[in-house]
């Protein structure tokens, strides 16, 4: 016996639709952050004292400039996963909640993007 609608049965979908894909993409974030954030601690001790021109060299190294990437991709994307699941868990308006949930999506896009441009300006451009 299930408690399954035939419909749900067939499509195969859980009542959420997309709960194993926000469940996989916040472990997988999750992982993802312990080695860069190590890596990241390691650099910025190792770079204490150092003048801006010592850390825009350090910075423009390609796997460097990579790896800052992925931990702002990484460090957005995670967060904008748990407050999107705080919001679904304690806003029960649902107009407060869409709202919610629509300005924590455009939040983290926003300062993912400005936070790539400034990293890749100071890489590219310097300054």
């Amino acid at each position: 016996m299930t408690l399954r609608s035939p419909l749900g049965r067939v499509r195969g979908l859980g009542s959420a639709k997309q709960g194993v894909s926000h469940f996989w993409w916040q472990r997988l974030t999750a992982v993802a952050l312990v080695p860069i954030s190590l890596w990241f601690v390691v650099s910025v001790v190792s770079l204490a004292g150092a003048d801006y021109a010592h850390f825009r060299g350090w910075l423009s190294w390609p796997g460097n400039t990579a790896l800052m990437l992925l931990l702002l991709f990484a460090v957005f994307r995670h967060a904008q996963l748990g407050v999107q699941v705080v919001i679904e868990d304690y806003v029960h308006d649902e107009g407060l909640k869409l709202i919610g949930l629509i300005a924590v999506k455009f939040a983290a896009l926003f300062f993912g993007v400005f936070a790539a441009v400034a990293l890749l300006r100071v890489v590219f451009v310097g300054g």
